[in-house]
């Protein structure tokens, strides 16, 4: 009897190692894998997510945004794919939110264990002025006249020609979430340094506002005007 490959799940981390793209359980669309979560199924029975695509086990894949996470939790997709009984928490789509932010939150740290971060404004502004800064943070929670003061200086760096560098701006930690990530009290700006470290957390952070901000299959790997990652450049934000 002929055995025919699973479109749903894949065969496990070693042997799916090349893959470079999956379907979509949700909207049965083959995306890269960079736009999608593998999930597996837990020893206890409970599907979790597989951020780094190593646990072991079949993986079923889902657009990463935390619609379509939420919509497979709705459509029992999760027990459809893997043909049996599993538990899947309701707060499944908050759970790997959750997961999300700590990456990144994890990955800031180690860019600042690396020495690639700069915090404090007078600092940041230094940095920035200096065209040292690979690019800028902010507290999602941040006063705005500060923001305002420090994009104002981004966007004189970069020029107002189409053949101006972009610059990402990162407001997708809250303050909370960059003391915790930098060991110190009150962190609302901080500059990234270049270095292997920073475009990890880069990253990560785009991986995270995709998720937020992804509204549906279309808006998928995009970000919105509102995006807490974005490209300043003089062209296109708005001026203060």
């Amino acid at each position: 009897m002929l055995a025919f490959a699973d479109p749903d799940l894949d065969n496990g981390p070693r042997t799916d190692r090349s893959a470079t793209t999956r379907m979509c359980a949700v909207t049965r669309q083959v995306r890269s894998i960079d736009e999608l979560i593998r999930f597996v199924v837990a020893p206890s029975g409970e599907v979790i997510p597989d951020l780094k695509r190593k646990l072991p086990g079949r993986g079923l894949w889902v657009s990463a945004s935390r619609q379509a996470v939420a919509e497979a939790v709705r459509r029992n997709q999760f027990g459809k794919g893997f043909k049996r009984d599993v538990h899947v928490a309701p707060s499944l789509a908050a759970d790997t939110e959750t997961l999300l932010v700590r990456g990144a939150v994890e990955g800031l740290a180690m860019a600042a264990k690396a020495g690639h971060v700069i915090s404090g404004f007078s600092k940041v502004v230094a940095a920035l002025e200096q065209r040292q800064a690979a690019a800028l943070i902010h507290a999602s929670d941040g006063a705005a006249d500060g923001i305002r003061k420090l994009d104002a200086i981004v966007r004189q760096n970069t020029g107002i020609n189409a053949d101006s560098p972009e610059f990402p701006v990162v407001t997708a930690l809250t303050s909370e979430q960059l003391d915790l990530a930098l060991g110190r009290s009150n962190v609302i700006h901080a500059a990234l340094l270049a270095g292997p470290a920073s475009k990890t957390f880069l990253s990560r952070s785009h991986i995270l506002v995709r998720y937020r901000m992804a509204g549906d299959d279309k808006t998928t790997g995009n970000t919105t005007k509102n995006s807490p990652i974005q490209t300043v450049r003089t062209r296109t934000t708005q001026q203060d």
